[in-house]
């Protein structure tokens, strides 16, 4: 019976799958990464270790093959000591057991059993789909940091406007030359005259004390400037550094929530081509800063971190 079969049916859902009486399969979580010679990218997997010291029974393995063969639990574990024994006697006889899609087991010169996974199958359901490929090189070019010198804005110069004379010294100059015609034909007027020139006095002097309020009235009032409003246009972020995609929403809800907390401004940018939920730690509107902020994070947190850029819209 090949055993390794139900043993990599149980990698998908478990890191630590035991033989009883022979040793434990474990896998761990490893980044996506690029090879730097060939250029080959490799998406998000667990790679699988083995460790002899792990013999005991925790039931997991004989309760999945008793479940699966339909058989009792007694009837597994006998199955299970029946394969372990024939793997040990291989081994004595300097063979190597080959176990489909999880690697390669056999004793060194020394005695000492050595274990080599395979790469054939990816155990992280995460990465369903994603397979690894090979790009060609991308060129990539120092940006060149340019500094615009601003220059000073010419202070506005308001210069104000040259006020007109008031009309009420108009009103003043008439009652003054009213008052000197009253007074050189004073001599020529008689008391009827004289009476009519103090009235048209009396009214021309009312009518210079309204103006003058009027004037100063009016001239108290404050200079209202008119209002200015300027629209600001906002520049879109387009500038992504990725921090995980996920298959599963509620997963990348929780990864954002996590990166809140730590204090960076992630996001949510909907699913890539293959279904994913894609979280960012921050986008960017320019280059510059999407790049200077994607070099912190790989020196600090995530070596495995990368930029996405938004497609230009076709006008």
């Amino acid at each position: 019976m090949r055993i390794e079969n139900y043993i990599s049916d149980l990698l998908y859902r478990y890191q630590c799958v035991i033989v009883p009486g022979f040793g434990a399969f474990l896998t761990q979580y490893q980044n996506a990464k690029v090879h730097g010679t060939t250029n080959a990218f490799y998406p998000p997997s667990k790679s699988v270790s083995f460790n002899e010291q792990l013999q005991s029974n925790d039931g997991l393995l004989t309760n999945y093959l008793a479940d699966v063969l339909k058989i009792s639990y007694e009837e597994a574990s006998k199955k299970l000591n029946t394969a372990v024994n024939n793997w040990k006697a291989a081994l004595q006889n300097e063979e190597k057991i080959e176990l489909n899609g999880i690697g390669n087991l056999w004793l060194n010169e020394e005695g000492k059993l050595l274990f080599q996974p395979s790469y054939h199958i990816n155990y992280l359901t995460d990465s369903f789909g994603l397979s690894s490929f090979v790009s060609p090189a991308i060129s990539r070019e120092e940006m060149k940091k340019e500094i615009v010198e601003l220059e000073e804005k010419v202070p506005i110069a308001f210069t104000p406007e040259r006020r007109k004379s008031p009309s009420y010294l108009k009103y003043a100059a008439v009652a003054l030359l009213a008052l000197s015609v009253g007074t050189v034909g004073y001599r020529y007027m008689n008391q009827q005259g004289l009476e009519n020139m103090q009235m048209l006095q009396t009214q021309a002097q009312q009518q210079v004390e309204k103006n003058i309020q009027q004037a100063t009235f009016f001239d108290s009032s404050p200079l209202e400037m008119p209002s200015v409003t300027l629209t600001v246009k906002k520049e879109p972020l387009k500038y992504h550094i990725i921090a995980g995609a996920f298959r599963v929403e509620e997963n990348a809800d929780k990864k954002v929530a996590q990166l809140q907390d730590q204090g960076y401004k992630a996001s949510r940018i909907g699913k890539n081509k293959y279904g994913l939920h894609q979280v960012t730690y921050a986008s960017f509107s320019t280059v510059p800063e999407a790049l200077e902020y994607l070099r912190t994070i790989k020196r600090t947190v995530a070596s495995e971190a990368w930029l996405l850029v938004d497609e230009l819209e076709q006008n």
